[in-house]
């Protein structure tokens, strides 16, 4: 990274600190979540990350307190209901990696499209694209519902704990459309500078699942107690209202991007365009979310409170991670718009500048982690056994948080270039070639068990963000045509 970077950096602290600076911090903080309607493509490169991330940050925060919430209340159910959510929920980062890869391929255009002052474009593009996502949530809701209990057993739960449990399965997948439109949507939202719109669809999402989930788990007056199956009912009920609220939000003018009822007739050249990026970045998110499927499956042979502690110190890294991925979702969405309107030194240097305000973050998220991990994982679960096996996750999947830092940055910005063939390739080496054979070499012929698969992960994203970093200084993502 050049010395410039490192002198905007110090340039914006000094502004937003001078005799002024905390009345100016807060009014962009105000302005960074009413939303905004300026020009990210010229004027200052530190506010426009700024009013893109904060949005983006507090959206990720509320969409990884659906995990949280749920795990808070299922935990009181027992290791089983808790090993059954962490199952799921491995196979639900499938529809979460479609859902993203889609989202990809949308901010990639619409972004474009923005950049290029073509707003009616865009808005078709918008229209395609939740077309496309609620045509790929029936092929994943079918048979879901019809083989949750197998897909359970596959994972490596016994048959009467899936049995017992499958309901919370069949809702989670049944219900997947909920997920692909929000992701979907969002990335409308996001890649047209709408970011403050995506944090408030998440917060409406939140406020309903919080609500519900006591009440339906444990049961309320003539409300009978549905146990996990509550949480999974709550958690598909709470984004439907969401998704609500966003179809209202584009139909009712409320955003940049504006389709009609014309932009949701299938297009089959723009939803071919779409699938082709789509591919790229389904596959990226397919390849790096199905390497925890089989570490999850390594883990299981150590026991349901392995599994446990591995899948309460996983919802705590995925609460730190999706504010960082707000973070880098705003280096995407610059580096779209400014490769649209012909800028690509400012789109390069806004990646370095977010690069930055990642590994800090993260940095300072992981020591915490590192340092104190019983803490936190202590928080979600009060049984001795998963704390201990959860908090030597957290603190050894931790040591490469500043590391991730920089790579979901520079992986981020590179699809926002519309390459997403690129970050797939990266994937594939790093968590299929490298992690997963390393997970069980460390773990089952060096006899470290649990800890060598927590191990695996720690080196495996660190060497994503080393091959990332090489690709992203050879600069052919600024050639890109979407």
């Amino acid at each position: 990274m050049s010395k410039s970077i490192y002198k905007s950096v110090a340039i914006s602290i000094s502004r937003n600190f001078n005799k002024n600076g905390f009345r100016k911090a807060y009014a962009q903080v105000v302005e960074a979540i009413a939303g905004t309607e300026q020009d990210f493509t010229q004027g200052s490169l530190g506010k426009a990350i700024f009013l893109l991330s904060v949005p983006m940050v507090l959206e990720m925060l509320m969409e990884s307190v659906f995990a949280l919430a749920d795990i808070i209340f299922v935990a009181k159910l027992g290791a089983d209901a808790i090993a059954t959510v962490g199952l799921t929920e491995s196979i639900i980062t499938i529809v979460y990696a479609i859902g993203m890869g889609l989202s990809t391929a949308t901010t990639a255009m619409v972004a474009r499209r923005i950049g290029e002052k073509k707003p009616r474009a865009a808005a078709l593009i918008a229209g395609q694209a939740v077309v496309t996502a609620l045509f790929a949530s029936v092929l994943i809701a079918i048979p879901g519902i019809l083989f949750a209990s197998d897909i359970l057993q596959l994972m490596g739960t016994d048959a009467a704990t899936a049995q017992r449990y499958s309901g919370y399965t069949q809702w989670m997948l049944g219900g997947n459309a909920v997920i692909m439109l929000l992701f979907t949507i969002n990335a409308v939202f996001r890649s047209a500078g709408d970011a403050a719109i995506s944090m408030r669809v998440l917060l409406l999402a939140n406020v309903a699942n919080i609500i519900l989930d006591p009440i339906l788990i444990f049961g309320w007056g003539p409300i009978p107690a549905l146990g996990i199956t509550g949480a999974a009912i709550a958690t598909n009920i709470g984004r439907g209202l969401a998704v609500a609220y966003q179809v209202y939000l584009l139909f009712g003018g409320r955003s940049r991007v504006k389709p009609s009822l014309r932009s949701f007739i299938p297009r089959f050249n723009i939803i071919g365009q779409l699938v082709k990026l789509s591919i790229g970045g389904i596959g990226q998110m397919l390849i790096a979310t199905s390497s925890w499927i089989g570490l999850m499956r390594i883990v299981s042979m150590y026991g349901n409170e392995v599994v446990a502690g591995y899948t309460v110190a996983l919802r705590l890294i995925v609460f730190s991670l999706l504010p960082s991925a707000g973070i880098s979702n705003a280096a995407a969405t610059l580096v779209g718009q400014n490769l649209g309107a012909g800028k690509p030194h400012r789109a390069e240097r806004s990646v370095y500048f977010t690069g930055w305000a990642n590994m800090i973050f993260l940095g300072v998220v992981g020591l915490l982690f590192v340092i104190t991990p019983s803490s936190f994982v202590g928080l979600l679960t009060q049984d001795p056994v998963v704390i201990a096996f959860g908090s030597t996750c957290l603190r050894i999947a931790s040591y490469g948080f500043i590391a991730y830092g920089l790579g979901m940055v520079l992986v981020s910005a590179i699809n926002g270039a519309g390459d997403t063939i690129t970050p797939t390739k990266i994937n594939f080496f790093c968590y299929w070639v490298f992690e997963i054979p390393l997970a069980w070499m460390l773990a089952v012929y060096l006899d470290m068990r649990e800890e060598g698969v927590f191990y695996s992960i720690f080196i495996a994203e660190t060497a994503m963000t080393a091959v990332a970093f090489i690709v992203f200084r050879r600069g052919k993502w600024k050639l890109r045509k979407v």
